[in-house]
């Protein structure tokens, strides 16, 4: 049986929690196509990396989402 924080069609409620502080809110609640080990956001020319917080329940909400690191994109 699904969690409330995951849809029939698969998909899963996550927020990403860190990072820069010019991240969107719109962009910190999202729902992705399906729960990952991590999430990658396009901001400000590079990459914001996002890890799946260890432990975290998805029975309650959305799933947690720590920043981890920041690359650029290659030119």
């Amino acid at each position: 049986m699904d969690s409330p924080a995951a849809s029939t069609t698969g998909t899963v409620d996550i927020v990403l929690e860190g990072g820069p502080a010019s991240l969107p809110v719109e962009v910190r609640r999202q729902r992705v196509a399906s729960l990952t080990d991590t999430v990658k956001i396009c901001h400000y020319g590079g990459y914001e990396h996002f890890g799946r917080v260890d432990g975290e329940p998805s029975v309650d909400g959305p799933v947690l989402f720590r920043w981890i690191r920041r690359t650029r994109v290659a030119e």
